[in-house]
């Protein structure tokens, strides 16, 4: 190999030399005491130790081994760079090497760790597993191991161990060390977050029987705002509901928001109601990361910059929206919104929960005043037919005793109305059927039916039935104590429909109907029949004299039916009291009847 002065110079020079290949290839000048041979590049390494050394000699033969020194370094200092921890440690456990990362987490990027213990470095951390003693079980087995570490600082590191594979270094590790500890505090905040959502409206059987309904809704709200501002760290808050009928979104939940828009009229429509309205109509998240440049937002507060809405949604329905303000631009990230997309189905899910129990307390209460009602209206008719009957008797003769007697019906039917009224007292409307209180169904409110019929049954259905929508009934067993019941009231107008069989214990509706005709105005009368039964022909006669056509019932006949028919009588009077019709002689056939 040629050689310049200068390279004998500095040879001659050196005290110690490592020699790749044929030392024969090295001038003659350098002793063969200082020559240590090699046999390839990563023997220099560990030669390179000695602080005697001077330098290494590669013959021309060797030159390829030049590439992999290069590469020995390379990889040396990726292992340093590396974003993950690395370190070598012996069998006890102490640190041989680590690169920057590692001592960067360790808070020593001055003090060297050589020779310092491993857990030492990292203050001592609480293993959490699933190996609890990673480094010894990789020693012992030869296989590598995982395990992972708690700080004081509440940092979270995944630790991976593998022994050495070189026979020189059996018993040495190699320790790979990741930094898990966001990972882990997303893994805690959702387990706290649905733990949050079980807690939402999770009340005892004590509580829900002590509390009232809006009670519970505090409750929930102040739920809601605990976890929101506590757990998910939002500090402007606002929750709205949907009014399904009319699409309002109906305030819930205001929390550090100006008290005009907490007041805002919002509608479920995309367009002119903020991303609120838009999140309700569309049923999609919506993130603001600039409010200055989004066409959408309206402001919640004065200061807001970004915002995150989601949708309350319940088996793809939408129940409301919940929607968070920042100060700051961009503040909401994809773990934001994952976060408060998971809690908000908590929240739908609480709020319809607490739906079905004001609902089914509803229920309960209707049940109950139903079933009282049920237990006192056939006593309580009972009772209005003999006061009439003895009323009746004692008109003229003892005035004392006949006004007494009123007052035996006056507090008799009032009664059955406080009941009426307790029950709905206690049913919260909005947990009532909507066919309950419809339109549709508002005329029969307060409305006075009196049913006539020997049969008990028919009369308990027509307490039943008609009362589940406001009506006034009462009953009577015959066809005269229908007229008591009428007579013994303050106003032959009293009942505002009445309704009895064709063939009553003694005599028929239709003998009935002319009876009235006595003493009312106008009798607005509902006769029913067994289908195909009309002895003596009285529907048609009693249509001849101003049965309406269609105030007929034919047994068996359903709820729609019943009600279908007393609205149409109903009409029929407001029509008649409006345009009432000239006055007429009583026919010669109904003189007859009521002799008969």
């Amino acid at each position: 190999m040629n050689r310049s002065t200068q390279t004998t110079q500095n040879v001659a020079m050196a005290r110690k030399l490592i020699c790749i290949g044929d030392p024969m290839t090295i001038p003659s000048d350098v002793s063969e005491e200082d020559i240590v041979v090699v046999d390839g590049s990563a023997a220099v390494v560990d030669e390179l130790e000695d602080p005697a050394v001077e330098g290494v000699w590669i013959s021309r033969n060797k030159l390829p081994e030049l590439s992999e020194l290069r590469g020995i370094s390379q990889s040396g200092v990726m292992l340093r760079d590396m974003p993950e921890g690395v370190a070598l440690l012996d069998s006890d456990l102490r640190v041989l090497w680590a690169n920057r990362r590692l001592l960067q987490w360790a808070g020593n990027r001055t003090e060297s760790p050589v020779g310092r213990n491993f857990y030492e470095i990292l203050s001592n951390p609480e293993i959490m597993g699933p190996d609890f003693c990673p480094f010894h079980t990789a020693l012992a087995t030869g296989d590598e191991s995982n395990s992972t570490l708690q700080t004081a600082e509440n940092c979270y590191f995944q630790v991976h161990v593998a022994p050495l594979q070189h026979p020189d270094h059996s018993r040495q590790l190699v320790v790979t060390v990741n930094d898990i500890t966001d990972e882990i505090l997303q893994q805690q905040k959702l387990a706290a977050i649905h733990q949050a959502g079980r807690e939402l409206a999770d009340l005892r059987p004590s509580e829900i029987f002590m509390m009232e309904v809006d009670e519970r809704i505090d409750l929930l709200k102040e739920n809601i705002r605990h976890y929101l501002s506590d757990l998910l760290n939002f500090e402007v808050i606002e929750i709205r509901l949907l009014e399904q009928a009319t699409g309002t979104l109906m305030p819930l939940l205001s929390v550090g928001i100006d008290q005009d828009a907490a007041d805002r009229q919002l509608f479920a429509h995309p367009q002119g109601n903020g991303v609120t309205g838009y999140v309700a109509a569309s049923g999609v998240s919506y993130v603001c990361h600039d409010v200055v440049n989004d066409p959408l937002f309206i402001p919640g507060v004065a200061n807001s910059r970004s915002s995150l809405t989601v949708p309350l949604m319940l088996h793809d329905q939408v129940l409301g929206t919940v929607n968070i303000e920042s100060p700051e631009v961009n503040a909401f990230g994809d773990s934001d919104l994952q976060f408060l997309e998971i809690f908000a189905r908590d929240i739908a899910f609480a709020l319809n929960t607490l739906e079905l129990l004001v609902a089914q307390k509803a229920n309960t209460a209707q049940q109950s005043c139903d079933a009282i009602h049920s237990a006192v209206a056939l006593p309580v008719d009972e009772i209005l037919n003999d006061a009439v009957n003895v009323m009746e008797q004692y008109i003229g003769h003892s005035s004392e005793v006949t006004d007494r007697l009123r007052r035996v019906l006056r507090n008799a039917r009032d009664i059955k109305q406080t009941i009426q009224q307790i029950g709905q007292r206690m049913t919260p409307l909005e947990a009532v059927p909507v066919g309950a209180h419809s339109p549709h169904h508002a005329a029969l409110r307060d409305k006075r039916v009196l049913v006539v019929d020997a049969d008990e049954q028919v009369r308990e259905d027509a307490h039943e039935l008609l009362e589940r929508y406001g009506c006034i009934v009462e009953t009577a067993h015959k066809g005269d104590e229908a007229l008591l019941m009428v007579r013994g009231s303050d106003d032959p107008a009293h009942y505002d429909v009445i309704i009895s069989d064709i063939k009553l214990p003694d005599y028929s509706g239709y003998q009935l109907m002319l009876r009235l005709g006595e003493l009312m105005n106008h009798v607005p009368m509902v006769l029913m029949t067994g289908f195909g039964y009309d002895p003596g022909h009285s529907i048609v006669k009693a249509r001849q004299n101003g049965l309406h056509p269609k105030g007929v019932l034919f047994k068996p006949f359903r709820l729609d039916q019943l009600v279908d028919v007393v609205k149409t009588i109903l009409d029929d009077s407001d029509d008649k009291r409006k345009n009432p019709p000239p006055s007429r002689e009583s026919t010669s056939d109904g003189e007859e009847i009521m002799g008969a």
